[in-house]
Parts: C-alpha cells; sequence; structure tokens
C-alpha cells in the first residue's frame, strides 16, 4: 500500500473507530490492528492519537463543511439553504462519518478540551454567519434575530436527522420547513 493511501486508511479505520468508541475508548493499537499494520507505521504519521483525530476535525470536518457551502451561490436564499441541506444526503459515507463525529465534538460529547473550545468558537460565529447571509433578506424585519435563530435551530435538526440518524430527507420537505421560516423573507 503506497504512502498516501495508508495514511487514507489509517483515517478511515479512525474515523470509524472514533465514531463506534468515542475518543477516550479508541486506541492507536486497535486501529493498527484494523489497518493490519505495525504501530510504529500508525506513529510514522501521526505521533499520537490526538494528532489523528485533531487532523479528522480542524481539518477534515471543517472542509467538508468548506466544500458543501463553497457549491453553492445566494441567488434566493431559500433555494441557498435547501441544496445545502439536501445535498448532506450525498454525502460519501466517510464524509458523513466524519461529520458525525464533528457534531459529537460540537455537542461536547468526544474529543478534548482544546477541540471543544475551537468548536465553541465556531459555535460562536453560526448566528453572526447566517445572520450576515439572510440580512439582505430581512431588512426592516422587527423580529430579524429570531428568524436567524429558528433557521439555525431547524438546519441543525435537519443536519442531525441526516447525518447522526442517517435518514433522508427529500428536497421538497427540506424546502417547505425552510420556507416557513423565511416566509416573511422573499
Amino acid at each position: 500500500m503506497a504512502g498516501t493511501d495508508l495514511r487514507e486508511r489509517i483515517k478511515e479505520v479512525a474515523v470509524e473507530q472514533f465514531n463506534a468508541n468515542g475518543y477516550h475508548g479508541t486506541t492507536i493499537r486497535n486501529i493498527a490492528k484494523e489497518v493490519n499494520c505495525s504501530l510504529p507505521m500508525i506513529y510514522y504519521y501521526y505521533k499520537n492519537k490526538k494528532e489523528l483525530f485533531d487532523e479528522i476535525i480542524k481539518k477534515e470536518f471543517f472542509n467538508i463543511i468548506k466544500k458543501q457551502a463553497s457549491n453553492l451561490k445566494i441567488d434566493n436564499v431559500i433555494d441557498f439553504y435547501t441544496k445545502f441541506i439536501y445535498d448532506l444526503n450525498f454525502l460519501s459515507s466517510y464524509d458523513k462519518q466524519v461529520y458525525r463525529l464533528g457534531i459529537k465534538v460540537y455537542l461536547l460529547f468526544d474529543g478534548d478540551e482544546e477541540l471543544m473550545n475551537l468548536m465553541d468558537e465556531w459555535e460562536k460565529s453560526i448566528f453572526p454567519r447566517h445572520l450576515e447571509i439572510l440580512k439582505p433578506y430581512t431588512n426592516n424585519m422587527k423580529n430579524e434575530k429570531a428568524v436567524v435563530r429558528t433557521l439555525v435551530h431547524l438546519l441543525e435538526t435537519m443536519i442531525e436527522n441526516i447525518v447522526v440518524k442517517n435518514r433522508y430527507l427529500p428536497e421538497d420537505e427540506i424546502r417547505e420547513e425552510i420556507s416557513v421560516v423565511l416566509q416573511g423573507c422573499m
């Protein structure tokens, strides 16, 4: 197995192990066993479990979110949010597992203090980011903040259904729910 292939295989197995056993229940030894490589080979790529976990969350998780968002255009705000959520249905199995792991860290179910703090900072940026996206559509609305908070909660619920509960959400259902929240924003 080539070096980059082995490194990717280590990450794939690690994501499965972290999802199944949590950060503290996963060992480098178990990852090496499932990858069918030696412990020193794992340590060649990652100096410890924390470095491997950090790469998965700091790099892989945030890259998935950036990639999803980069495919979107804000011509119509309902289309924008519908497409973002609907496209989550089609993430690869690996990306869904990484996303699920990111959600576990975000909800403080897993990871270490440094990652939890990183996720706290990311969480603090969610509301202002969506407020900024919706600003052109919510001008003159007295309940602008309530609309944005409701939308964020709806998006989180939909993401949880698709990524964590592995449920398929049809595009028309997503659009309908988002439209209810954003009805005064057009």
